[in-house]
This record gives structure tokens, C-alpha cells and sequence, in this order.
């Protein structure tokens, strides 16, 4: 006899089964993005006016920070391809080892994402120092910064990067030819190094607004999510540049867009 109706409607056991598997990880992906935003939102609220750069944070204490923040921005955005990752190597694997190879594939994401907070935190630094030495400087650096994340976001490396993350599956299968030990944390890493190199732009206009700014973080986490999975994502990213350019012009003369440059704000 054929094969069964369940079977030929994609409806057996094997096929409820990879539902299930998809079903829960973007259930615990969304999880984990909740309980950062929780968690970024009672520390916002916790630490009311503070100084601009670092928010007077040491190195640690701003990494620790910084990684709960990217769990709650990027996490959304970075499900699809998480999922993919765990759906392709585990299709021969228990659950247990498919959810410890993600939560590798995730720990390695936020490697990357580490790196750039390093980066972030000097830039944070330097700004709070060029501020304290002359107010003044705030509206040059927010401009400065919001016309950078303009040129970026309309420029090409921009483009390359946005095209990966909205299209990793061929270089999902590359990374299939990577050897233990560590193959999960070295794509986690990879993966995660195209997602920094499309989304910096964004996150740098969190020095003139604030890192701390609750608002600013909504909305440019939703540009993330949209332009990344979104039909018309990659022609939001161009709006966005367009519009951190006119910003930009605007910061010269506007000093209440730069709460997160102003001692007075920057807790905001």
C-alpha cells in the first residue's frame, strides 16, 4: 500500500516533531529576549540621572550590561537563523544535545557582540572625557554620530551584511564543513560577526541618545527585527539612513536630541 495520508500531508510523527523542535526554540528565544528587556528596564530604572559616556560604570559592570541589552535587542532577529542552525545539525540528534549545540551557537553570537562592547565602551569613554573638557563638543559628536550611522547604513559593507543575515542558509551550509571541537561557538561567532557589521550603524546612535535610553532601544531593536526579516527590510535600512542624516543636521542646533550626552539628561 501508499504511504499514509499523515505522511503524505506532512503530518506524521516526524514532521509534528520538527514543529514541536521549531516551536520551542522560538518560544525560548522570545523568553530570553522578555526577560532581558525586564531586566535592561528595572536597571534603567535603578540608575536614574547618570553622567554621560560609561554612565560611570567600570568595565565589567558595563560588559555585564551591554550583553543583557543585546540578548533583548538582537535575539528576536537572530531566532530564524538559530533555529535553522539546530534544525540542520540535529535532525539525527536528541533534544538535549540540539538545545546545548543553539545554546553554544547563541553563546559564540554573543562573543561577537562582546568584542563590539569593548569597542563601544572606549567610544562611550572617549565621548563622557571630550564632554567634561568642553560641553560644547556634545552637539559635534552627536552629529558626528548620527551622520556616521547614516553613511553606513546607506553604504555597501552594510549591504553585504544585511544580505547575511537575511539570507544565511548558504553559509549556514559552509559553516556544516566546520570540526569539532568548539564547531557551534565558531559559527555562533561568524554568524555573529555579520550581524555586527550590520547593525554598529545603529547602535552607535545610543551614544548621542543614550545608552540607557529605553525608547531609543525599542525602536532600534524593531528596525533590527524589521530589516532583517521584513520583505521591504532592506529599503527601511536606507530610510533609517536617510532619516540619522537629517539628525544629524539637526543635533548642531538641537541640544535636547543628545540626552545621552548631556549630564542633565543622559539617564533618560
Amino acid at each position: 500500500m501508499g504511504s499514509t495520508p499523515a505522511v503524505r500531508s506532512g503530518t506524521g510523527p516526524s514532521s509534528w516533531l520538527r514543529r514541536r523542535d521549531i516551536a520551542t526554540g522560538w518560544a525560548l528565544m522570545t523568553l530570553l529576549a522578555v526577560l532581558a528587556w525586564v531586566l535592561t528596564v528595572a536597571q534603567a530604572r535603578g540608575m536614574g540621572h547618570v553622567e554621560p559616556g560609561t554612565m560611570g560604570l567600570a568595565l565589567p559592570l558595563f560588559l555585564l550590561l551591554w550583553l543583557v541589552m543585546m540578548v533583548a535587542m538582537m535575539f528576536p532577529s537572530v531566532a530564524p537563523v538559530a533555529i535553522t542552525w539546530a534544525r540542520a545539525i540535529g535532525r539525527q540528534s536528541s533534544g538535549a544535545v540540539r538545545a546545548a549545540r543553539t545554546a553554544e551557537f547563541a553563546g559564540g553570537y554573543l562573543v561577537a557582540w562582546t568584542a563590539f562592547g569593548l569597542v563601544a565602551y572606549g567610544l562611550l569613554a572617549a565621548s563622557g572625557w571630550l564632554v567634561d573638557r568642553d560641553p560644547d563638543a556634545a552637539r559635534w559628536l552627536g552629529a558626528g554620530a548620527f551622520a556616521l550611522a547614516g553613511l553606513y547604513q546607506l553604504g555597501p559593507l552594510k549591504r553585504v551584511c544585511l544580505r547575511h543575515c537575511r539570507d544565511p542558509l548558504g553559509h549556514l551550509m559552509h559553516y556544516s564543513g566546520y570540526r569539532p571541537p568548539a564547531r557551534d561557538l565558531r559559527v555562533g561567532v561568524n554568524h555573529g560577526l555579520y550581524c555586527v557589521g550590520c547593525c554598529w550603524g545603529l547602535m552607535i546612535v545610543l551614544v548621542p541618545l543614550g545608552m540607557m535610553n529605553l525608547a531609543a532601544m525599542a525602536v532600534l531593536a524593531a528596525v533590527i527585527f524589521l530589516e532583517k526579516l521584513w520583505r521591504w527590510g532592506p529599503w527601511l535600512g536606507r530610510a533609517v539612513g536617510v532619516a540619522f542624516l537629517v539628525l544629524g543636521v539637526l543635533a548642531v542646533f538641537q541640544d535636547w536630541m543628545l540626552p545621552g550626552l548631556s549630564a542633565e539628561h543622559a539617564g533618560m
